[in-house]
């Protein structure tokens, strides 16, 4: 039965999203006549990767939010340092936390096999990566606009000044992602993304220690693995079911269990209160708006046409 009722949110999302403005750019069908492999091939290392570690099914999904936050969706957070690349890898939010680099190199590498040469984008990877970690973890489906190209660039400092960190309050929120053309809803929905995954002790120590707006029983759990100094990289659910797509992260919140400042900032009198009760209770209507807010996010500032280029390595710039 809960097999049956995921198969017909999957459709019910698919529809709602198929009269979807996408952007002028890009195109689900982008890939389907030069190499109609290319997505499946994705599919199948994701869901392998995830099989064998359910955890990087949320790395996967953070990997892409991470890189359309800076300078758009243009896959500059997979470059590495060089003389002449501020790797964003270093960059606060990023810095040990990060990860899914080898997932990417993998399905890159299997995607070219498949394809017979370099056509699909790091970008795009990232971006069908991550519906791809989402779904296989129970989650909604969309189609991805895909065309996008690589950049030849990263930046450290925009990294450090545009991706969110956990400290920030509803107004600041507001504002970081309004920046990149995303409203209230898209905030309220894709921080649901914190359905999957972990946090490490030192984005939350000073919540669990300092906030009032805290369960205490909540704060006392995690104190327990999260000191007041040491322990920095031990890792907390972010919700109770941190494998699974569903709407606890919502509850949490409600319940004052927001294991991030920024998380319960959502939920603390402010305007995005109703919709965090709205999510709470209702799957399909927070699936359906992840997956647009999702679509959204993903068509910020995309490089097309003959901006950047394909890397070969998605690691480094083509020579």
């Amino acid at each position: 039965m809960a097999s049956n009722s995921f198969f017909l949110l999957h459709v019910l999302v698919m529809f709602s999203l198929a009269s979807m403005a996408l952007s002028d750019s890009l195109s689900p069908s982008f890939y389907n006549h030069v190499c109609p492999e290319a997505l499946p091939a994705i599919k199948r290392v994701v869901e392998d990767a995830v099989r064998k570690e359910r955890r990087m099914g949320a790395s996967l999904l953070r990997l892409h939010f991470h890189d359309c936050f800076v300078n758009g969706c243009d896959a500059s957070i997979l470059l590495d340092k060089t003389a002449t690349i501020d790797s964003e890898k270093t960059a606060i939010p990023n810095n040990n936390s990060i990860r899914g680099f080898d997932v990417i190199d993998k399905i890159k590498s299997e995607v070219d096999k498949c394809c017979g040469r370099s056509i699909v984008s790091c970008a795009d990877i990232v971006a069908v990566a991550a519906r791809d970690s989402v779904v296989a973890l129970g989650g909604p489906t969309w189609e991805v606009p895909l065309g996008r190209r690589d950049s030849t660039t990263a930046s450290r400092t925009k990294a450090n000044n545009d991706i969110p960190p956990p400290t920030l309050d509803l107004p600041a929120l507001i504002n970081s992602f309004k920046k990149q053309g995303l409203n209230e809803k898209d905030l309220v929905a894709l921080s649901g993304g914190h359905t999957l995954g972990f946090a490490q002790c030192s984005t939350f120590r000073n919540r669990i220690y300092n906030d009032t707006n805290i369960d205490s029983t909540f704060a006392s759990q995690r104190k327990a693995n999260c000191p007041r100094s040491g322990g920095n990289t031990n890792l907390a659910p972010l919700d109770p079911t941190p494998a699974l797509f569903d709407s606890k992260y919502f509850s949490n919140l409600v319940s004052k269990k927001g294991l991030l400042h920024s998380d319960q900032a959502l939920f603390n009198g402010g305007q995005t209160d109703n919709l965090v009760k709205k999510y709470s209770t209702n799957l399909g209507s927070f699936s359906k708006d992840f997956a647009e807010s999702m679509i959204k996010m993903g068509n910020i500032k995309p490089l097309t046409g003959n901006q950047g280029q394909i890397r070969v390595n998605c690691r480094k710039v083509n020579v």
